[in-house]
């Protein structure tokens, strides 16, 4: 449209020059000029029409391209308008199943409640009939079920505890027993049995009347100077001596060895050997303690050796301490090879470890803590301290080497031959080995037997399962392990039997 206005635009402007030019123009080409102007004017008219054919054309061929493109658009809204009524028909069909299945889920809401209710009911009725059938509440079935719940629970538990005590016994069993068996087997020590009497020989037998002296007075200085009771009987050229106090025993035996010697015994000479002897015992007791420091290899404080001296003249159930001390030292050391641990610390607080018992007599309290004491006064180092205040678990083992001085007393002491006990004593530990055992609730009967390193429990069979019986095996050995002294290993051995007598007639 706009090319079709702008071609009638230069043509009128072509006119309008012709025109303006003719009349500018002179006159006498006036003629020439209309003719001029007639030839512009038919060449502005076909000019006009032309182009305003030119422009009719354009319009129309853009018109066509209109209706055409119009043509498409409305052929494309129509197309649009039905997929989007196709649309909401499928939507308005979906309503429709919405709106049948809000229907049908409220319905069954409603038919859930009712049966909720209903089963309420049923619930309340069959739980009536259950308690008056069973002749529990559900208070009492409820702790029926908790009892069976720590029940299963206390079986699983127990076969838990057998599985790990299995499992750990077989792979400590082996690298203990080798590591033990190796010690002792490389130290073998031999056992004197010390006695509360010492015999003292004579020359002969008139000695025993110098002995007594004048209406006994020799006799009576003596065992007042001493503390020692002199028996004199009818033994052949032998006199004894009597008293639970090694020390004086001693003194006593040394003494009276001096005056048999020098043959004049009265009390005046009894009085200066008396003092002699102490003197000597006292010079003694250091070499001993020096003698066993250095056939062990160690430089000891000079009052530790002392006091290490004294323990020759001391016993516990008849087992020389000073043997006792030296035995503990060989075997830790020895232990301590066969772990790859510090081997010279191990023998030092294996030596020292009884140390405290040289003066338990004089300072309150037990001797591992009095022997601690004494070892950190004289500068041994803190380990050595506290594996000799631990080794009898008066302050909590924290190291290797306190178990291990723990483990060497033990393999010391425990040796068949090596300790002797009282009577009493032992059957005062049988009595309360069989008592701890008896306290737990389902055992029935307990029996100690081989003197206390067995003990055999019997269960009431209706009150404990196997299970059961396993982990009360396993509680009663932990209670003895806590609550009770004694040497070596105790076997816990529980036996549960059910067993059904009739007669026949």
């Amino acid at each position: 449209m706009m090319g079709l206005i702008g071609y009638i635009g230069l043509g009128l402007c072509v006119i309008a020059g012709v025109v303006a030019g003719y009349l500018i123009g002179s006159v006498p080409r006036r003629r020439k000029e209309e003719e001029y102007l007639r030839q512009a004017h038919e060449e502005a008219e076909r000019l006009k029409a032309s182009t305003l054919l030119d422009g009719q054309r354009e319009i129309q061929k853009l018109r066509d391209e209109l209706e055409e493109r119009s043509k498409r658009r409305e052929e494309e809204f129509s197309r649009m308008e039905e997929r989007i009524l196709r649309r909401e028909d499928r939507l308005g069909k979906k309503s429709n199943y919405l709106e049948q299945i809000e229907d049908s889920l409220r319905k069954d809401e409603e038919e859930v409640e009712h049966l909720k209710e209903e089963g309420s009911e049923l619930l309340g009725a069959a739980r009536a009939q259950l308690e008056r059938v069973s002749g529990w509440s559900q208070s009492d079935a409820r702790e029926h079920l908790l009892r069976v719940v720590e029940s299963e629970s206390q079986r699983f538990f127990s076969r838990k505890v057998e599985e790990s005590e299995r499992r750990a016994r077989e792979e400590a069993q082996q690298r203990a027993a080798k590591i033990i068996a190796t010690a002792v087997q490389r130290y073998a020590a031999e056992y004197v049995e010390e006695h509360t009497t010492s015999s003292v020989p004579i020359p002969s037998e008139e000695f025993k009347g110098r002995i007594i002296g004048r209406e006994g007075r020799n006799i009576k200085t003596f065992e007042a100077l001493t503390g020692v009771e002199l028996l004199v009987d009818d033994t052949p050229e032998m006199v004894v001596l009597s008293c639970f106090h090694p020390l004086r025993r001693e003194v006593a035996r040394m003494a009276l060895g001096r005056l048999i010697e020098d043959g004049r015994i009265h009390p005046a000479q009894i009085e200066e050997k008396v003092q002699r002897a102490k003197a000597r015992l006292a010079e003694k007791i250091k070499e001993e303690g020096k003698k066993a420091a250095f056939d062990q290899g160690i430089d000891l404080h000079p009052e530790l050796a002392a006091l290490l001296g004294r323990l020759k003249y001391r016993t516990s159930y008849g087992q020389n301490q000073l043997a006792h001390s030296l035995e503990v030292s060989s075997i830790a050391k020895m232990l301590a090879d066969e772990l790859g641990i510090n081997a010279q610390k191990a023998k030092r607080a294996g030596l020292l470890h009884d140390i405290g018992k040289a003066v338990d007599h004089e300072v309150d309290g037990p001797h591992a803590l009095i022997g601690a004491d004494l070892a950190r006064r004289y500068g041994e180092d803190p380990e050595v301290v506290h594996a000799i205040a631990s080794h009898h678990e008066d302050i909590e083992p924290k190291s290797v080497l306190d178990v291990l001085i723990q483990a060497a007393d033990t393999l010391s002491a425990a040796r068949p031959g090596a300790r002797q006990e009282t009577f009493e004593r032992y059957i005062q530990r049988l009595h309360e080995l069989e008592e701890l055992c008896r306290s737990f609730p389902a055992v029935q009967e307990a029996y100690a037997l081989q003197a206390g390193r067995e003990v055999r429990v019997m269960v009431q069979p209706e009150r404990a399962s196997d299970e059961v019986a396993s982990k009360l095996a396993y509680d009663i050995a932990r209670a003895i392990e806590g609550e009770l002294s004694y040497p070596g290993e105790i076997r816990v051995n529980v036996i549960r039997k059910t067993q059904f007598t009739e007669s026949a007639k």
